[in-house]
């Protein structure tokens, strides 16, 4: 499924994340996670949220696994709602659990992972986001910003065998 279609505030502008940047924060992020909580698993958010999810685990020496959630493409004009899509994943049971996610927003996709995976039978739920772009406020992000992200591995897509601008992210970025 691919990205949503990206708006961009001129008034926020677009933060390119380049892989350095991405290695920082995601360093930054367990730095803060183990500072405050000792989670015995962590799940990524797929899809973006499986790259740093899996950084963060293999930086605090966890155990990794995904849940898939995502946007239902409704119509044109009508918001595109998250849905959980799969089971949460079984090993979570009695646990103390770390979702992250790359971004957030107004929280629809890590309120839903969070339901899943309190339905699993999850101990303790924590959640952490590289990128806090809203309102929602997860226990632990690497940084707070109103501006449009684009990570590195969303930038370019493949379009007949070769690398094409991401239509989800053309408006945005010709506009810079």
């Amino acid at each position: 499924m691919s990205p949503r279609k990206q708006t961009v505030d001129p008034a926020q502008g677009v933060l390119h994340v380049e892989w350095p940047l991405f290695g920082e924060l995601s360093r930054a992020l367990a730095l803060r996670v183990s500072r405050e909580y000792d989670p015995d698993v962590v799940v990524g958010v797929a899809t973006a949220g499986v790259i740093p999810g899996a950084v963060v685990a293999a930086m605090l020496g966890r155990e990794f696994h995904s849940i898939v959630v995502s946007r239902k493409y409704r119509t044109e004009h009508v918001r595109e709602t998250p849905a959980v899509f799969g089971a949460a994943p079984h090993e979570v049971r009695g646990k103390r659990v770390l979702i992250v996610d790359e971004t957030c927003d107004s929280g629809d996709t890590m309120r839903l992972a969070v339901g899943s995976i309190i339905n699993a039978g999850a101990k303790e739920v924590r959640t952490a986001v590289g990128f806090r772009t809203g309102t929602y406020e997860p226990d632990f992000h690497a940084l707070a910003t109103g501006s449009t992200i684009v990570l590195p591995w969303d930038r370019e897509v493949i379009v007949d065998g070769e690398l094409r601008l991401n239509p989800a992210y053309a408006d945005a970025l010709e506009s810079q």
